[in-house]
């Protein structure tokens, strides 16, 4: 087993506390759970509804994954964590699978919880496997 390898991705979303956006030991991928901040301005607030910032929480592990040679298809579990659980699973849900190809869902974890950084709403990690 090698040592494991720590990845900033360039262009991908700001770090909002200490952390590599990925790390990778024997062909997995660990990509950090990403909010919806915009990588081209932090500053900006985050898009409002759950919908708008799903699909940018997806652009953003979707950024991490491609400075890394992967894709979508590589990811093998997610796990996505929800401010307003009961009232945004269902909007999120839509969006999220749509990110998806039919019949290639990753197994995945969703939980309720009471806050997230920067208010946000939404937040998803992957782990991902190199072919």
């Amino acid at each position: 087993m090698g040592l494991p390898i720590f990845h900033m991705i360039a262009g991908g979303p700001n770090a909002v506390a200490p952390y590599s956006h990925a790390v990778e030991a024997d062909g997995w991928v660990f990509v950090t759970g990403q909010l919806a901040n915009d990588p081209a301005d932090d500053t900006r607030p985050f898009p409002p509804g759950v919908e708008a910032q799903t699909r940018r929480v997806m652009e953003n592990l979707k950024i991490v994954l491609q400075g890394l040679g992967l894709g979508l298809e590589h990811v093998v579990m997610a796990r996505v964590f929800l401010t307003r659980f009961k009232t945004d699973y269902a909007d999120m849900n839509r969006v999220y699978q749509g990110y998806f190809a039919a019949g290639k869902l990753p197994a995945r974890t969703c939980i309720g919880v009471t806050d997230l950084a920067r208010d946000g709403l939404v937040e998803i990690d992957f782990i991902a496997r190199r072919p």
